[in-house]
């Protein structure tokens, strides 16, 4: 009888069906807080790309770019689509800035911290015309124009690149005039154009230009060389720009390019998404954006980002207080 009550349950057990884990029922909206061509625009769609090539998720992955209020706009509506599973947003450190800026009533724990995909370099450029060969030379030569006459451009007002403006002009005594543009792609062809002298512009967005000979990239805002040994024109490769502490600048900076999603998802559907990111860095894609972008490859999630995030908000807290862009 034992026996027969064992074989019985058995038999249920493996008759009832397994619950498969938690996965996309619709299109999944992918949300840049940012405007088109710059890098957290390039960042999405590289993603959206490798999930469809390789077949990563059953249901599209649809870009939307949600640049207003310096990123406000996106970031709003993922704090107010909670228990959303289908939206995920890819962030910039606008997701300190911005509320710090503004005074928008939003934080990031207002979101649900998926994973930090890379870190991303900032490069001073110049036009290629121009004589400078280095950071040092560069910067001189701003000081002793004196301010109003050196113009830095950059995207956005009192973000990332504006912050390293002011660090610039703290560490070296420059005073620039800062113009800003609506995304790292329009900062790139404004100087070409030489509407603007110089500019802070990711390795990405700028990479075309450099590639073909429009510009010239004087240092590194990282704390060490890009590692990256491939020659992007024919005599320079990332690695063989040196920092700007070597050209005796001492300013540091790199920016997050990290993934979010609503608040008051479950946990399953969080993991869906680490999983899925996890798959995308896999890719020979991925490996080959990192390296033409020339991204710093750390990676994280769960406690670790957490914990990331909470010291890099307040690193961003005493930036700007230092530079007089807290929202009054």
């Amino acid at each position: 009888m034992t026996v027969g009550v064992a074989a019985a349950a058995s038999a249920a057990l493996f008759a009832a069906p397994a619950l498969a884990a938690w996965e996309p029922a619709k299109p999944v909206e992918f949300i840049v807080p940012a405007g088109t061509g710059g890098g957290a625009d390039q960042m999405a769609r590289l993603i959206q790309g490798v999930v469809v090539k390789h077949n990563l998720m059953k249901q599209p992955l649809v870009v939307v770019n949600k640049s207003g209020g310096a990123g406000a706009e996106g970031f709003l509506d993922v704090k107010n689509s909670k228990g959303d599973p289908h939206k995920i947003v890819v962030t910039l450190s606008n997701l300190f800035t911005t509320p710090l800026a503004t005074g928008v009533p939003f934080n990031w724990r207002d979101m649900t911290p998926v994973s930090m995909m890379a870190l991303d370099n900032f490069v001073l450029w110049v036009n290629a015309e121009t004589p400078y060969q280095n950071a040092k030379d560069y910067l001189a030569a701003a000081k002793a124009a004196g301010p109003g006459k050196i113009k830095m451009g950059g995207t956005g007002s009192k973000q990332e690149d504006q912050i390293l403006t002011v660090g610039l002009e703290k560490a070296t005594g420059a005073k620039f005039v800062y113009i800003p543009f609506k995304g790292g792609g329009e900062v790139a062809v404004q100087l070409v154009g030489k509407h603007v002298d110089s500019t802070v512009n990711n390795p990405i967005e700028a990479v075309a230009q450099w590639r073909a000979g429009k510009l010239r990239p004087l240092c590194v805002f990282d704390g060490e060389r890009m590692p990256y040994k491939a020659k992007i024109t024919d005599t320079m490769a990332w690695g063989d720009i040196p920092t700007c502490k070597e050209a005796g600048v001492p300013t540091e900076y790199t920016m997050l390019r990290g993934i979010f999603m609503p608040p008051g998802v479950t946990a399953d559907q969080k993991q869906f998404y680490v999983d899925l990111l996890k798959k995308v860095r896999e890719t020979p894609e991925w490996k080959d954006y990192m390296e033409k972008g020339a991204f710093n490859q750390s990676y994280m999630d769960g406690d670790a980002f957490t914990q990331w995030l909470g010291k890099a908000e307040q690193t961003h807290r005493e930036l700007m207080k230092e530079a007089g862009f807290l929202a009054k």
